[in-house]
């Protein structure tokens, strides 16, 4: 029998569970894979530090949403509502800065990313942004990841909002064509053999 997969809006005091949850599904995800590559150190301090405060800050300033069976959580999600570049730009130049004081690898492939997706991000506003979305690797082919997108699409489709992620891989796309979003615009490879984003939309 199936277990139904269940979607909520996380608060605060889920927070610990989340960011768990968050860093131990990100451990093989494509994009971080790729900033962190031979860095297991660099790893290590996501795990214990970034992946926490990220999940803080979503929670206050944006949405986390999650899924799992109704007690442990499988999915976690980030998402914003984008009004204007104004945060896009403010936020793209304070990861920079802070990115540039660290000499290595990752951090230079940290700025190299953040600056690829302030030049690509779509100046249609408002929009939904799915930032990122990882499921625990135990818990894939549930249908978490799904159940949250297609829960999200729809609460924008009727809130009037068209909602964009970067779909990191091929098969990525793919589940999230099944949801209802399309390809548009040009590929974003990201340097030194990252691998290739895809911007996708839900237009309702």
């Amino acid at each position: 029998m199936t277990t139904p997969v269940r979607v909520h809006r996380a608060e605060l005091d889920e927070l610990d569970t989340v960011a768990r949850v968050l860093a131990e599904a990100s451990v093989d995800e494509e994009v971080l894979s790729w900033i962190m590559k031979d860095h297991p150190e660099v790893a290590e301090q996501y795990r214990t530090q970034h992946a926490p405060g990220m999940v803080e800050k979503a929670m206050r300033e944006d949405e986390v949403w999650v899924a799992g069976d109704g007690t442990d959580i499988w999915a976690v999600s980030l998402w914003q509502t984008v009004r204007d570049r104004d945060r896009l730009e403010r936020e793209a130049a304070e990861m920079r800065a802070v990115y540039e004081q660290v000499p290595l690898p990752p951090f230079r492939r940290l700025r190299a990313l953040t600056a690829l997706l302030e030049q690509t991000h779509p100046a249609e506003v408002p929009h939904r942004y799915l930032q990122l979305i990882v499921t625990l690797p135990q818990h894939r082919g549930k249908g978490a990841g799904a159940a949250i997108v297609t829960d999200r699409a729809k609460a924008a489709s009727d809130a009037g909002l068209p909602a964009y992620l970067e779909a990191s891989t091929e098969r990525s796309s793919r589940l999230y064509a099944r949801c209802g979003f399309v390809i548009e615009g040009d590929l974003i490879p990201l340097p030194e053999d990252g691998p290739i984003l895809r911007p996708m939309w839900f237009r309702g």
